[in-house]
């Protein structure tokens, strides 16, 4: 009976966001509804941080996707509405950020590390290599060789 329980709890935490958009938020035109799920994707949610506005249940979240409606009900082009919610709620609500300035820092400094991170692992490496192998032994005399053919026995 537990595992039924919790299974089911499980399941309908899973489930959640299918029903974040209500029904009263969706518009009756096709093409508006269809333009302002694809806006939604790329706008985050203030509250939760991990999911859009559209798959968020926060009432931010609602009050973003219904001013995402109205402004595209009033004429506005994805950009105007994209533009219009960012310069009301700065650049935190975009899933990514513009390249542009000290967002620059952040979209190069990953990669920049990692690259700098591979260059110091070979050259770790290859010095790793070269300490493995010694020093190189000094070829012997005539007379080195001819004592060590004497104690070889041949």
């Amino acid at each position: 009976m537990l595992k039924k329980l919790v299974l089911s709890l499980v399941l309908l935490i899973w489930a959640a966001p299918i029903y974040a958009v209500q029904p009263s938020e969706v518009l009756k035109d096709p093409a508006l509804e269809a333009r302002a799920r694809e806006i939604s994707k790329v706008l985050r949610c203030p509250v939760c941080q991990g999911e859009n506005i559209d798959d968020s249940n926060a009432a931010v979240s609602k009050d973003l996707r219904m001013l995402v409606r109205d402004r595209l009900q009033a004429g506005d082009t994805d950009t105007q509405v994209i533009d219009y919610v960012t310069d009301r709620y700065g650049e935190y609500v975009l899933f990514e950020p513009e390249k542009t300035g000290a967002n620059l820092l952040l979209w190069y400094l990953g990669p920049g590390a990692l690259f700098l991170a591979l260059i110091g692992g070979f050259f770790y490496i290859r010095s790793r290599r070269k300490a493995s192998e010694g020093p190189a032994s000094p070829a012997l005399s005539s007379d080195e060789q001819a004592r060590l053919k004497e104690l070889m026995g041949e």
